[in-house]
């Protein structure tokens, strides 16, 4: 998917929402291709499938989660890292389909990043009563690259909060095909999902799905 596949380009670029500089929402902008999104992550789970990580301090994530691209993030009792291998089977996390990368360049353009090459797609996936607590995303080799967040499914509440954990955060209601794009200035904002209601979509059942793609090395 490019900028050039949507049928008018004035009309997505009216439903961004600038949250601050270097950070952007682009509604609905993922949309136009979810059958190919979900075809890929088919293939992608089938090889890969969802798992609850453990964090570093023994608890259970109550988000599901899986990657594909060059590298997965992966969590256990030695930490959080990136990982060329998926822990459970030894081998290569999937390639990331075209349809993501094409997806993940075309977000981070409109949100003012060009040249976005990420190595890493994150796939989280939210049940009813799933949360994940505000944090940053500072694992990454570096910070220069931009954070793509696509939101598919059954709704969430985004928690956009400041530099600091204590800054409190903007409630940012996201719907299925929601794109959230940030980098530069707002690169190292802490941010996070309030618990995720229960809910139905016709593609991805009782469940939020999340494609967080990154820069890792």
């Amino acid at each position: 998917m490019t900028l050039s596949l949507f049928e008018d380009a004035a009309l997505y670029q009216a439903q961004r929402e600038e949250l601050c500089p270097g950070a952007t929402v682009l509604r609905g902008f993922a949309a136009p291709n979810e059958a190919a999104i979900f075809e890929a992550l088919g293939y992608i789970t089938a090889q890969a499938p969802f798992r609850h990580l453990i964090t570093p301090g023994g608890f259970r994530m109550s988000v599901a989660m899986t990657n594909c691209g060059s590298y997965g993030w992966v969590s256990d009792l030695t930490g959080y890292r990136y990982d060329a291998t998926d822990p459970e089977s030894g081998k290569p996390w999937p390639g990331m389909p075209d349809v993501f990368m094409n997806l993940a360049q075309a977000a981070a353009a409109s949100g003012g990043f060009d040249d976005f090459e990420p190595d890493v797609c994150l796939i989280n996936r939210y049940e009813a009563g799933a949360r994940l607590s505000l944090h940053q995303d500072k694992n990454e080799r570096g910070f220069s690259a931009p954070i793509v967040s696509v939101s598919l499914g059954i709704p969430a509440v985004f928690l956009w909060g400041g530099s600091q954990r204590k800054d409190k955060p903007v409630r940012i209601p996201l719907a299925h095909g929601d794109v959230m794009v940030w980098g530069g200035p707002a690169r190292l904002r802490y941010h996070g999902i309030l618990p995720v209601k229960e809910g139905c979509h016709p593609l991805s059942g009782a469940h939020r799905i999340n494609l967080t793609f990154r820069k890792a090395v």
